[in-house]
């Protein structure tokens, strides 16, 4: 794994938010104590380390499900999405269905207009606030060329002239 991808995905797990954090450390905890004490109530022939470890199997799933869940309501939000919707779609559909959901159908993050700073889509290539241009784009139909395309592959104009 290069640096890159550490910052990458440091930066990523600084997404979830602190009270998700938080109750999924309440929930590491809480669910196995209170699994231990009510599940374990009879003498058993399990041994101990046997019995805490199947105490901690619950609370590190619920745990990591409300990592989960917190992560979504904040990405959701950062890419201008209905943060409540998801969060909703993510708890109720069941079998990791609406997280797989969410990151099929996610929008891409949002960036900044240099020029005026506006929140823009990144997938357009006018500013709609200021009219910057983000990327090259055609003389006659105004869709985005890529650099060093001679012929628009929208309309078939010629763009040379792009710098």
């Amino acid at each position: 794994m290069t640096v890159t991808d550490t910052r990458i995905i440091k930066s990523e797990i600084m997404v979830i938010p602190k009270w998700a954090r938080v109750l999924a450390a309440v929930v590491f905890i809480a669910v196995p104590i209170c699994f231990y004490a009510f599940v374990w109530t009879k003498p058993s022939d399990a041994p101990v380390p046997f019995r805490i470890l199947v105490s901690f199997l619950p609370g590190s799933i619920l745990a990591v499900l409300a990592l989960m869940v917190g992560y979504v309501n904040k990405d959701a939000g950062r890419r201008g999405m209905n943060r409540t919707l998801w969060t909703l779609l993510v708890i109720f559909i069941p079998n990791a269905i609406g997280f797989i959901l969410y990151f099929l159908l996610r929008s891409p993050i949002r960036v900044e207009c240099p020029k005026c700073g506006t929140v823009v889509d990144p997938r357009v290539n006018f500013c709609p606030h200021c009219r910057h241009s983000f990327h090259d784009t055609c003389p006659q139909c105004r869709s985005a060329v890529r650099p060093g395309d001679k012929f628009c592959a929208n309309c078939g104009a010629h763009v040379d002239q792009v710098a």
